[in-house]
């Protein structure tokens, strides 16, 4: 039996960010009245799954972001975007985006990686089952259901010749 587990998600390639939403931007960019901080969406690389989408809006993405210096930076996934709060274009050009796209690269870096790990357990334990299977088979196919030779069930005068040949009786 020849069984493939297709391996999670929608791609082994690695999640990235391809561009900026300019329609979602402040509609008073670059004027008195913009904003110091607003969110920008950009747009994935790919459809996400749940898995990365729980990585990228968990503690362990708040914290890395924190570690980088972004500690009021917060992400949120919609769809095919990343909405990226409480920051601004320019922060996002001298660092942050950097900051995040490593951030997502090793999201799917480890889920690519537990997924591999999961399927290979799954063929290891089907290919025990299946020499397990196969020997339990053979087992039961080296019992036979056939009488014994009459002579070997009930020699009990051959023995006993055997043991009086052998010393164990005085005849008289």
């Amino acid at each position: 039996m020849n069984a493939q587990l297709k391996i999670a998600g929608p791609s082994s390639e690695l999640l990235g960010l391809e561009s900026i939403l300019i329609g979602s931007l402040p509609a008073a960019m670059m004027t008195d009245e913009a904003p110091d901080r607003y969110t920008v969406e950009a747009v994935f690389t790919r459809k996400t799954d749940r898995d990365e989408v729980a990585a990228i809006q968990g503690s362990e993405t708040r914290a890395h972001l924190s570690a980088n210096g972004f500690p009021t930076v917060e992400l949120h996934v919609a769809d095919r975007r990343l909405e990226i709060a409480n920051t601004n274009l320019e922060e996002l050009r001298d660092g942050l985006a950097a900051v995040i796209a490593e951030r997502l690269a090793e999201i799917s870096a480890a889920l690519v990686a537990a997924r591999e790990i999961a399927a290979l357990r799954f063929q290891d334990a089907t290919d025990r089952e299946q020499e397990r299977a196969a020997s339990v088979a053979a087992l039961a196919e080296s019992v036979s259901f056939t009488r014994r030779p009459i002579a070997a069930v009930s020699d009990e005068d051959a023995r006993i010749e055997d043991w009086v040949e052998e010393g164990g009786a005085f005849r008289s």
